[in-house]
């Protein structure tokens, strides 16, 4: 068996023209476009390269973009107030703040001051506790953006076994939230978790969000299951450059699974696609329209 290979760049940038023609529609209706305000705090390269990114799809979504790129010695009072200034912006439906901050600020305490209308990464309190009791509420881009691969590539996913790698509040948690609210079966392992290649192998689905290159082996993997890998990880190699490896030994799994994301362009372009979703219905929902359909 060769599994297939999923294809996040091409589902996503499905997305992201749909979401790109409902702009207009809310132009026309609302007399403005969706806007997103990105902020970004010191110079960490890849956090750069990913807010580059967002603000890009921004633009070629059509929406109004605000960057504000802040040194990193900015104390967290004054990020705070950036934070609680645009909280008051009509024209901003959302806020992203880009993680990890530096150490000087409390990204808890950050994330909560967001107004959580405007929570289009999915993080604050009040997003996650809807999220978790089944209320309408905005999604953590990443972990969204698989439950759409899954979906496209499965149809149902109710009563099927899932087995998600990783605890975080940005990937793990909120997968497993999502799952459950599909009728899966699901089961959160993590590092502590007793004879975890056993557990794994259960995954009629399995999400890997570890962080740690290409942990997940073959062998692990159940014969005919879907394999999402999130992990996006660089080790070296001869020439110096190195290359980005997921959370999975790809050319292993490939063998055993029926389907893969493989890394890069899987996961990582639906995380964007994602962001712009929310962003779009962040926007319907402040102006008192319903949600758009098809996304």
């Amino acid at each position: 068996m060769t599994a297939k290979r999923i294809d996040g760049k091409a589902a996503a940038q499905a997305i992201r023209d749909r979401v790109a023609a409902r702009v207009g529609e809310f132009e026309q209706r609302i007399g403005r476009p969706p806007g997103l305000a990105t902020v970004l705090v010191g110079e960490d390269p890849a956090s750069a390269v990913y807010v580059r990114s967002k603000n890009r799809a921004t633009a070629e979504a059509g929406m109004a973009g605000s960057a504000h790129n802040l040194p990193d010695t900015t104390s967290e009072d004054e990020l705070l107030q950036l934070v609680t200034e645009l909280n008051a912006n009509e024209r901003v439906d959302g806020i992203l703040v880009q993680l990890p901050l530096p150490g000087q600020i409390d990204a808890a305490r950050v994330i909560e001051t967001i107004e959580p209308g405007k929570d289009v990464d999915g993080f604050h309190p009040t997003n996650a506790g809807r999220l978790a009791t089944g209320l309408p509420s905005l999604v953590p881009c990443t972990p969204f953006g698989c439950l759409y691969l899954l979906k496209q590539e499965l149809g149902s996913i109710a009563g099927l076994e899932a087995v998600v790698v990783g605890r975080s509040n940005i990937v793990g948690k909120p997968m497993a939230q999502l799952l459950i609210g599909e009728s899966a079966t699901v089961t959160v392992a993590h590092s502590r978790t007793r004879d975890l290649k056993e557990v794994v192998r259960r995954g009629d689905i399995v999400v890997a969000a570890v962080g740690r290159p290409e942990m997940l082996h073959g062998d692990w993997i159940k014969p005919g299951a879907i394999v999402i890998d999130v992990g996006i990880n660089r080790i070296p190699t001869d020439d110096g450059k190195g290359r980005l490896v997921g959370d999975v030994a790809y050319e292993e799994a490939v063998e055993v699974a029926a389907a893969i994301t493989p890394v890069p362009g899987g996961v990582g372009p639906m995380t964007i696609a994602m962001l712009m979703r929310n962003t779009l219905v962040a926007a319907h929902r402040r102006a008192g329209l319903a949600d758009p359909e098809g996304l």
